[in-house]
């Protein structure tokens, strides 16, 4: 739960920053967001969701 919120907070951090830099339209943005709201609810999300976990996983573990 705490990744996937941090995934939606960072997501919409650049977003808005693509906005606001004029690099990403209002309607791009708003079929990025409809996008993600289809593949929530499709047969797809239980991979992306552990696809993002194993990625958060691998990143912890990684040392500097």
């Amino acid at each position: 739960m705490v990744i996937s919120i941090s995934v939606v907070l960072l997501l919409l951090i650049l977003a808005v920053l693509f906005l606001r830099n004029g690099g990403l339209r209002f309607t791009h943005a708003l079929v990025c967001c409809l996008l993600g709201f289809c593949l929530a609810g499709s047969s797809v999300a239980p991979t992306i969701s552990r696809g993002i976990a194993a990625t958060a996983d691998v990143v912890s573990g990684v040392r500097p």
